[in-house]
């Protein structure tokens, strides 16, 4: 009877270390010091937990375009916030600012207030706050 319980106690404990250490602070990937603004073309969508994604391809002042992967908040969350899943299309011409930029240097940042292509803006959460 104790066996089981020190086991069931065990497992239960190892299980809720492998969970927290799953999810992190965006903080540890982000530069939330820093905030970025883009302007391009969505090609992709992933409406998905944990978290959103959507990529643009995004043009620098020399005309180069790189495709950057957005990351949002949750479904749930962005959803609460005014977004829908068909917010962001294909083809459409957006705005984010307020993103903070990978710390690794990579084409991708966090959340961020997105002005879609009719005009709306959708907070798209923010890698301060957002833990």
């Amino acid at each position: 009877m104790i066996r089981r319980l020190v086991f069931a106690v065990s497992l239960a404990i190892l299980v809720s270390a492998i969970s927290m250490a799953a999810h992190h602070s965006a903080a540890s990937a982000y530069d939330t010091a820093k905030k970025v603004t883009m302007k391009g073309t969505v090609t992709k969508v992933e409406w998905k937990n944990p978290h959103v994604f959507y990529y643009l391809d995004v043009a620098d002042p020399s005309g180069t375009v790189a495709n950057w992967a957005i990351e949002g908040s949750t479904p749930n969350q962005l959803y609460r916030n005014g977004w829908r899943k068909d917010d962001l299309k294909i083809g459409d011409a957006v705005t984010v600012t307020g993103s903070s930029p990978a710390r690794n240097g990579t084409k991708k940042a966090y959340g961020g207030t997105l002005t879609l292509a009719d005009g709306r803006r959708v907070f798209g959460g923010s890698a301060a706050t957002d833990q």
